[in-house]
């Protein structure tokens, strides 16, 4: 809620869970915005390397290329009715 409170330029005052008085942050530019969400992304795509090992990554890359078999049979299923069995 933060991020989208700093974004947003929410603010003003509101008061805390104990009443006391709490002010907004400043809102933040559109600069440190792009390098926050540079550096998240950067940070996710970093775990999601440490996290993967090398068969899947593979697999991931070459997925596009993958064989499938052809289609067996045509378009009409045993349980289709057909127009001229009625």
């Amino acid at each position: 809620m933060g991020f989208l409170r700093r974004l947003l330029g929410g603010g003003g005052r509101r008061e805390g869970a104990d009443g006391s008085e709490v002010t907004a942050a400043k809102p933040a530019d559109a600069e440190t915005v792009d390098a926050e969400e540079r550096a998240r992304e950067l940070e996710l795509a970093r775990f999601d390397q440490e996290r993967i090992d090398d068969l899947i990554r593979r697999q991931q890359q070459y997925a596009d290329r993958s064989w499938t078999p052809p289609a067996q049979g045509g378009e009409r299923r045993a349980d289709d009715v057909d127009a001229r069995d009625t």
